[in-house]
């Protein structure tokens, strides 16, 4: 940290962030303990963000575009973005294109994490038309309150997003469902966020150095956050990632493999690890990822690689080793059943420049 912040609000602030969000890089070292939910969030690349916050006053409406929409107002690239609305004060609705509808309250976070469209309106639901201010506040990414309706009941809200590795956020983001809504409150932890997220806000408007990358911060904080308490209120008989990383054998043995995704591993050695037999393991994996635990890694594996290759100028073999292939013909056969191209031309026909090589 700065030595300018120490001492300073923002910097305690962004010292208690930082505890919740450092995470070490997908390949290489980490610390010897790490929850599942960390272990896999730490390989999405998260970056968050605060777009818009709003005061409104019934009636109110707005028409939220499908996250590529939204993408493209905000200048974000080659990223899958997921777009979450906080309401901290009031009441509202939120409407999907199918009909339904799902009430919100004070501390309740609203998640889209396939981006789908939507509408959020006031619970009389007596307007239709979207104030033009909306639009143009979300592309000036002017964060001062929005204040806009008709002059009845209020509703703040707080919105953003998360922009992650779509090479990699599909394993987690692909067994949710269209939207998810928790109430940040009902913790401690989801109340400090909420509130220093509120707090921050404040500062942002007055050009405070160093909010907006803390703000940012804490976005992400209150996403995986989010993301925790969904994942807690699962039925057991759920599948898809985020059941798997809460099961006491499952979860144990993701960290495992995400932590040391080189090590050739196998089915022994994960179910002596995780304390099942073997065909315990298998059945108890396969039924929570709905795939096998071996083919799982590989799928690990390749979209790993395949993020490498496009984003980086490491050459193949040292990939190759890095996602557990000592062989780099061995890897090249895994990769083309995965995606279909041998890495050299996967690599040729996807390259992106690692930031700050971009013309």
């Amino acid at each position: 940290m700065a030595a300018w912040l120490t001492g300073t609000p923002l910097g305690a602030m962004l010292r208690r962030t930082k505890v919740l969000l450092d995470r070490p890089s997908l390949i290489g070292k980490r610390p010897k303990k790490m929850d599942p939910y960390s272990e896999i969030l730490s390989g999405l690349k998260l970056q968050g963000a605060i777009f818009f916050r709003a005061e409104f006053s019934a009636p109110w409406f707005i028409n939220a575009p499908p996250s590529p929409q939204l993408a493209a107002a905000l200048g974000i690239e080659n990223a899958h973005v997921v777009n979450f609305h906080l309401l901290t004060e009031g009441e509202a609705n939120v409407e999907l294109p199918t009909g339904s509808t799902l009430s919100l309250t004070a501390g309740e976070i609203v998640i889209f994490p396939h981006g789908d469209a939507h509408y959020l309106l006031s619970t009389d639901g007596a307007c239709r038309n979207e104030d033009v201010a909306v639009a143009a506040k979300v592309r000036a990414r002017d964060l001062s309150p929005l204040r806009c309706g008709g002059g009845g009941a209020p509703a703040k809200f707080v919105c953003g997003y998360m922009a992650c590795d779509p090479f990699f956020c599909r394993s987690v983001v692909s067994g949710l469902p269209a939207v998810i809504s928790v109430n940040i409150r009902s913790d401690s932890t989801g109340r400090w966020i909420e509130s220093s997220l509120l707090h921050l806000l404040e500062d942002v408007g007055s050009n405070s150095v160093g909010s907006e990358a803390v703000l940012a911060k804490l976005s992400e904080a209150l996403f995986i956050e989010a993301l925790r308490k969904y994942a807690a209120q699962l039925p057991k008989e759920r599948a898809g990632w985020l059941a798997a990383a809460r099961d006491p054998h499952i979860g144990r043995a993701l960290v495992m493999l995400h932590s040391r995704m080189a090590h050739p591993w196998t089915i022994g050695d994960l179910a002596s690890n995780v304390g099942l037999s073997r065909s315990a393991f298998i059945d108890r994996f396969s039924q929570l990822l709905l795939m096998p635990p071996m083919t799982y890694l590989t799928r690990v594996r390749m979209h790993l690689a395949a993020r490498a290759l496009v984003t980086s100028a490491v050459s193949i073999p040292t990939i190759a080793a890095q996602v557990g292939y000592e062989s780099e013909a061995a890897f090249s056969r895994a990769f083309s059943r995965e995606w279909g191209e041998p890495p050299a031309r996967y690599r040729s026909l996807s390259w992106i420049p690692p930031e700050g090589n971009r013309a």
